[in-house]
């Protein structure tokens, strides 16, 4: 005979709590092991992973082979459709003939932005690394170096005028490679990375409440995956990404990456253990449990977002955690009001 579910406190006589390799100091019911924070938090201090290809592309080489064929036949008919217009008449033909030319000079638009995105991307990416190989090496002419590319990165934004002053006045002066990088970050990535993190939290707001109001489960799903999507390109776009489609793809393909390298779902400062504190399965329903939950998964995707669309490694600056653009979402007070 099954047992209807139940829920706990921590700080419940029947439950005890441990650590990872600890046996519990008494007996109890249920059994909590806390993951210490130590394990994500290390985990995010490294260099993102874009997917690099290790072995020979035979996909790569189909697909390349199959979009050969693919136009080498639209152009076919695309010449035959035009001296068929010809044929019939003479206007209908230069008509035709425009169109085609309009059609690959628009194609060609792009391709060239596509090929401009990944090349953004990839810069982003080569700026974040150099910059963790300066900090590494401790080697002041690199990250002089690094720190001059991403003022370039930004100079035609206006917002970062004043950064770029401050950055300026220091630019002959003799500094440690990490104290460079540190004025750099709080010159030119404070107030981005302040509107990234709000970009997050309205993402994670939006996905805990329709989930939780939504009646089928398809919808949640879909809510969900678009929400991510949309978190990709707007924090990309803040840190100066603004991605095509192939771009997209990359991109999305690193976070999930870096998702999996921080612990996946793992919810690095305790704010599941506090949502479970409060007795939030006691006290809500189970729409509004999985509504929270769902948040929660929204803003640490947001989070590893930040991690790779951001062209400098946290130096300085406190990183962004699932508190701080989630944190609302279990607060009593958020509970009461949707009890209410």
């Amino acid at each position: 005979m099954s047992r209807k579910p139940r829920a706990y406190r921590l700080d419940d006589p029947d439950v005890a709590e441990t650590r990872p390799g600890e046996e519990p100091e008494r007996l109890a019911r249920v059994r909590v092991e806390i993951q210490p924070e130590e394990i994500v938090e290390a985990a995010d201090g490294i260099a993102v992973p874009m997917g690099r290809k290790r072995r020979f592309p035979w996909g790569g080489i189909l697909l390349s082979s199959l979009s050969a064929l693919v136009a080498l036949a639209l152009g076919l008919a695309a010449e035959s459709l035009v001296r068929g217009l010809f044929e019939a008449a003479p206007w209908l033909g230069w008509v035709g003939l425009a169109a085609l030319v309009l059609a690959f000079v628009a194609l060609g638009a792009l391709v060239a932005r596509e090929l401009a995105s990944l090349w953004r991307e990839k810069k982003i990416e080569a700026l974040r690394e150099r910059a963790n190989a300066a900090l590494a090496a401790r080697d002041e002419e690199a990250a002089k170096g690094v720190v001059a590319e991403v003022v370039a990165l930004y100079a035609a934004r206006p917002e970062t005028a004043r950064g770029r002053g401050r950055i300026e006045e220091v630019a002959d002066e003799i500094l440690a490679a990490e104290d460079r990088l540190a004025i750099a970050e709080r010159a030119l990535l404070a107030d981005l990375d302040a509107r990234a993190a709000r970009v997050v939290a309205e993402a994670a707001k939006q996905v805990s409440l329709v989930t939780a109001l939504s009646p089928r489960a398809a919808i949640d799903v879909g809510f969900v995956i678009f929400s991510a999507a949309r978190v990709l390109r707007r924090v990309s776009a803040v840190y100066g990404a603004r991605p095509g489609a192939l771009g997209f793809f990359r991109l999305m393909r690193a976070a999930l990456t870096h998702l999996t390298v921080t612990g996946g779902v793992a919810v690095g400062d305790g704010l599941l253990q506090q949502a479970l504190g409060l007795g939030l399965a006691a006290r809500v329903s189970a729409r509004l449990g999985e509504g929270v939950l769902n948040g929660i998964m929204t803003a640490r995707f947001g989070l590893a977002a930040i991690a790779v669309c951001r062209p400098l490694p946290f130096v300085a600056l406190e990183r962004p955690k699932i508190g701080d653009v989630a944190g609302e979402l279990i607060s009593r007070k958020v509970v009461d009001e949707a009890k209410d």
